[in-house]
């Protein structure tokens, strides 16, 4: 009996365990490739192509449904069906058509999918440029780069108020535009990375809770908290982990500390899981009350201020980014090893 059932078990193993590897290695190339090239101004992003679809179902809803609240909670519930529905079934259909032509073009599709998925050099590139507006230009440039990272009113900070917006955009963003993507890479492939860049882009573009899209964005923003539950926790995690890692300028016991405490300070369960760490880690304070379209919200602070704010805690911050990254590409790196060395 043993004799006769090994070579089906070897057989199954291989079936599913060979297919996963490649997947996982496609998902590695993507990360070297946005550490490498980041989002290149000149290619065609397909997040821009979801945010078009967005805009066009958004409009198109409106029109359908009665301007009343239940009805505009219809309309961007099948909003959330339609927008994930399309973005799904288009990346299905072109892995499924590039495997018709040949298995080496869906491979290298797949990573370059995965690849625009991910985002942190991008987003180092974007806080670094408010770095460098405040060390060598002025602070009305500084402001004008900080607003194409953030979604608040830019043009009254200071200079300390600028520094803070781009850290906490770094902070955010760590789970939104890393390890939140990867890790539904890791799990499925550009088809949930796709999917999960949708939910992030649609919670990004009606999510918020105003006159215009406080009924209409709450389909988008629920299930935005959803897939982000999980992600946003693991990427705390690696930024408190990575703090052992980057040298005296950080607090790992400090980070631990304010993640417990301010986790929870912010109208999203999620947001301020990773801003909380990134804020005890430096030994600041960051949210607080911010304006949005002319009004000011009120909101808790994070962390501590044991010291001022400083234009030094941008790059810090994407120290921070850095090192959480490398820890969730490692993670990647020890599983498709332990993958491979089982089908070899």
């Amino acid at each position: 009996m043993p004799t006769a059932t090994a070579p089906a078990v070897t057989f199954v193993i291989l079936s599913r365990c060979w297919p996963w590897a490649v997947h996982l290695l496609a998902v590695l190339l993507g990360c070297v490739l946005d550490l490498l090239l980041g989002d290149p101004r000149w290619m065609p992003h397909p997040i821009r192509g979801i945010g078009a679809l967005i805009s066009g179902l958004e409009r198109l809803l409106r029109r359908m449904f009665p301007q009343t609240p239940g009805g505009e909670r219809a309309a961007g519930v099948l909003l959330v069906i339609l927008t994930e529905g399309i973005t799904v079934g288009a990346t299905l259909l072109l892995l499924w058509g590039c495997g018709q032509i040949h298995g080496g073009l869906a491979f290298a599709v797949e990573s370059v999918l995965c690849w625009l998925c991910l985002a942190a050099r991008s987003l180092r590139e974007e806080s670094m440029r408010v770095y460098r507006a405040l060390k060598e230009g002025t602070l009305a440039e500084a402001r004008q780069a900080v607003s194409r990272i953030v979604g608040r009113d830019t043009d009254r900070l200071d200079e300390a108020g600028v520094t803070r917006a781009a850290v906490e955009t770094v902070a955010e963003n760590a789970s939104d535009g890393v390890i939140a993507p990867m890790l539904y890479l890791a799990l499925f492939g550009p088809v949930g990375g796709f999917f999960y860049k949708a939910v992030n882009t649609m919670d990004s573009m009606v999510g918020y809770k105003n006159d215009r899209y406080h009924a209409f964005g709450t389909a988008a923003a629920m299930l935005d908290d959803v897939v982000n539950f999980i992600p946003a926790r693991i990427s705390a995690m690696l930024m408190i982990l990575s703090c052992c890692f980057l040298g005296n300028e950080f607090d790992q016991k400090n980070a631990m500390k304010i993640f417990k405490r301010d986790r929870y300070q912010h109208a999203s369960p999620n947001s301020a899981q990773t801003e909380a760490a990134c804020a005890g880690a430096l030994g600041i304070r960051l949210a607080g009350d911010a304006s949005y379209f002319g009004r000011i919200v009120k909101k808790p602070y994070i962390g501590d201020p044991l010291r001022a704010v400083e234009t030094e805690d941008i790059r810090r911050a994407n120290r921070l980014l850095y090192g959480m990254a490398f820890f969730g590409w490692g993670i990647c790196m020890a599983v498709w090893l332990c993958v491979t060395a089982i089908v070899w």
